[in-house]
């Protein structure tokens, strides 16, 4: 829980709100929904997010409740921003922590404008794969299902638009960024992509999304500070009925 206590507005979830959450490390998007919809009991109600970040994510959550979850779709397309973390000269096998390393390469060569350069081949529309161990669906069934139990998967690619990527920091091995991209992006690969044009191996270590669209990750609230507000109210409201 953060350490400044937030002041919440009226909430009318039947009708509809909108959330920004920081979504916490190691927690799914799903996590997120399930614990607002605990938080919410005994009301019935329709709550969704719109983009999934991936566990080892954190970063900004749009979660809609009531009617607005008509509109997830709407807001799921709008363009993302993340900073993160990637280390060069090692790869993994879900280009990101979740696995461990398979293969390292000497970066001592490497220097920084060959880095910085190396974005340009990055931005505009780009194709490129999901990563193995990913959410997406083939004949039903989540790739990191497959991946995990060592079954061979089909990637389809996939075309997305980067519209900027910024080296914001040079410490080898690692290697700061900011990316502005469309829906469907995965940064994984796009880091595993970076890696690969340098001739050389790249994972993502670090993650965070900080906008989408127009709404942005410091105006997001912590998941444990809802929903504390929300069970202080309920246990308010069943005070008074008594």
């Amino acid at each position: 829980m953060s350490d400044k206590t937030p002041t919440f507005p009226d909430f009318d979830f039947a009708a509809g709100e909108l959330l920004l959450i920081n979504k916490p490390y190691k927690w799914t998007s799903f996590d997120v929904v399930g614990k607002i919809r605990n938080s919410l009991k005994p009301l019935k109600l329709k709550v969704g997010h719109a983009g999934t970040l991936d566990p080892l994510a954190t970063g900004l959550l749009i979660i809609c409740t009531g009617k607005l979850t008509k509109q997830i779709d709407t807001f799921q397309a709008e363009e993302k921003e993340y900073t993160g973390t990637m280390i060069l000269g090692a790869t993994t096998p879900s280009f990101d922590m979740e696995t461990k390393v398979d293969a390292e390469f000497p970066t001592d060569h490497l220097t920084e404008e060959e880095i910085y350069n190396n974005t340009a081949q990055f931005t505009g529309d780009i194709e490129q794969y999901p990563p193995a161990h990913s959410a997406v669906k083939v004949n039903g069934e989540r790739l990191y299902v497959k991946a995990r139990l060592g079954e061979e998967v089909e990637l389809r690619k996939r075309y997305v638009t980067v519209s900027e990527f910024e080296i914001t920091r040079i410490a080898l091995p690692e290697v700061d960024f900011r990316i502005v991209c469309s829906k469907g992006t995965y940064i994984r690969s796009l880091i595993s992509d970076f890696g690969l044009a340098l001739n050389n191996g790249a994972y993502l270590s670090k993650l965070t999304r900080t906008r989408s669209g127009n709404f942005l990750l410091s105006n997001a609230y912590e998941v444990a500070d809802l929903v504390q507000y929300l069970r202080n109210k309920r246990e308010i409201a069943a005070a008074s009925s008594e």
